[in-house]
């Protein structure tokens, strides 16, 4: 979280004065390089260094594109994080880095109606998967869950590469 901070400014930044388009692009040709290295078994190891540079990573691209995921996911992937630290983690993160990521957007880009009704309409989804999630998580092996990570990485990937095109 300490990190993510420092990356904030940067997004936003980047978020007003980037071609968006662009930055998918490269992003999107990031998350698939990085997710099929980890699908060959390509490993880290986990630093407070590295804790604050992917910190900052997904700070930055909280407030630019609002997809703070991939790089926690990338980088604990690679060090072979357990499930329970991995999701406790990360949803500890998004609590976190979204609240002040909206404040940054409002008060830098500003917001209209549709996006707060676009969110209203989310959020019994959102809670929905939140509480299958806390449901299948206990059923769900290591390596189950690695796959699944890879899966939405790829996903993640594919999806940002055909909207930036």
């Amino acid at each position: 979280m300490i990190g993510s901070v420092g990356g904030l400014p940067a997004g936003i930044l980047l978020f007003l004065l980037a071609d968006m388009t662009k930055l998918k692009l490269g992003i999107s040709i990031v998350i698939l390089v990085l997710t099929v290295l980890l699908i060959f078994r390509f490993r880290t190891h986990q630093s407070l260094q590295r804790d604050f540079v992917v910190g900052g990573l997904s700070g930055a691209m909280t407030t630019s594109i609002g997809m703070p995921g991939p790089p926690i996911l990338l980088y604990f992937s690679g060090t072979d994080t357990n499930k329970e630290k991995l999701r406790a983690t990360t949803l500890a993160f998004y609590l976190f880095i979204y609240l002040v990521s909206l404040i940054i957007q409002v008060v830098f880009a500003g917001t209209n109606a549709e996006v707060w009704k676009a969110s209203g309409f989310a959020l019994p989804v959102v809670l929905a998967g939140l509480i299958l999630g806390q449901l299948l998580f206990h059923w769900i092996s290591q390596r189950l869950f690695r796959v699944v990570t890879y899966i939405i990485l790829l996903f993640t990937g594919m999806y940002l590469l055909l909207e930036s095109l």
